[in-house]
């Protein structure tokens, strides 16, 4: 069923035909801190700008590193917004890299250049934080339309700079990704081809380097659906995606291993669905809910809807990239 308004993907989890999911074992925590943020994307499916003022509360902070050495949860992923904005983002990172857990920074790069955040990089540098940094294309206009005016050379900047405190090094000892988003309403191309492809134009413009170009599919959700929808784009879209999925990248999507917690503390199968308000299914439905509860995830049935074609589509989208 291809839904027919914006929020119709939230309606149609009963009659979907995306598979049906269960969760294996957690590898990644993934928490959004709060939807402030310093840009304001076109494609950005939690809405997020310099107006938002939703913040995670310092009494949730202090349970997340308790909870990813309890439950034996590897990564902790921080997304927002900008979640360097959080005023606990350091303390937060240092309590958990004081446990050996990994933690990723998902960084629009312009951060670094904010008041306030002038050490910023150097930080991330000191805590062997993986850097995951948004940079939907190597032309200037093009990110500039997407994602501000001034966007572009500033991200090169900020990627020179973490490249000079040792981001991007073929040892792979501070990682640096970078993302790539479609301009439109389009499925990305084959991630290793295009991964070539910035390397090459990066390194012979700018002298930067990276270590992985992750490829994600635009979401048919929040500010990228409106957009779509004024342009009569939507169902067509929403069409293309369920047209090309592949049963395949099912064993690999993001959800069967990640647990997404908003600000609030609600916890969700991903991302995208935490954006639609589709909530995790079962009893457990609260970070707090974790200390007390720590083996029911564990082959929970995933909340799907037709969205989750998105991940599935072509070569297949996570937080991690594509999947084939």
């Amino acid at each position: 069923m291809v839904p027919t308004g914006l929020h119709a993907l939230a309606s149609t989890t009963r009659t979907t035909s995306f598979p049906t999911l269960h969760r294996n074992q957690l590898h990644t925590l993934q928490v959004n801190l709060g939807y402030r943020c310093n840009q304001s994307c076109s494609h950005c499916h939690v809405n997020a700008g310099p107006w938002r003022t939703e913040m995670m509360a310092d009494h949730l902070i202090e349970i997340i590193p308790n909870l990813l050495e309890r439950l034996q949860i590897k990564t902790l992923d921080l997304t927002g917004g900008a979640p360097e904005l959080h005023p606990r983002f350091r303390s937060l990172v240092e309590r958990t890299r004081s446990l050996g857990i990994a933690v990723i920074d998902r960084c629009n790069l312009t951060i670094l250049q904010e008041d306030g955040q002038e050490d910023l990089a150097e930080f991330l540098a000191a805590q062997n934080v993986h850097v995951v940094a948004s940079l939907p294309c190597t032309e200037a206009e093009r990110v500039d339309s997407q994602r501000g005016d001034g966007v572009f050379e500033r991200s090169i900047q900020a990627l020179q700079r973490l490249n000079a405190l040792g981001y991007g090094n073929p040892d792979g000892s501070l990682p640096l990704d970078l993302v790539y988003n479609p301009a439109g309403a389009a499925l990305p191309p084959p991630q290793a081809q295009l991964q070539e492809h910035y390397q090459r134009a990066l390194s012979d413009s700018y002298g930067l380097r990276f270590n992985r170009l992750l490829t994600i599919t635009n979401m048919p959700i929040e500010r990228f659906a409106r957009d779509l929808a004024h342009r009569g784009e939507l169902e067509t879209y929403q069409k293309t995606l369920q047209l090309a999925h592949r049963r395949e990248n099912l064993e690999a999507v993001m959800c069967r291993g990640l647990i997404s917690v908003n600000w609030t503390g609600e916890l969700f199968d991903c991302d995208f669905n935490q954006q639609l308000g589709l909530s995790i299914k079962g009893p457990i439905r609260h970070l707090e809910d974790l200390l007390d509860e720590t083996n029911q995830l564990i082959g929970m049935e995933i909340h799907v809807a037709d969205h989750c074609f998105g991940c599935t589509a072509g070569h297949g989208s996570s937080c991690g990239g594509s999947l084939s």
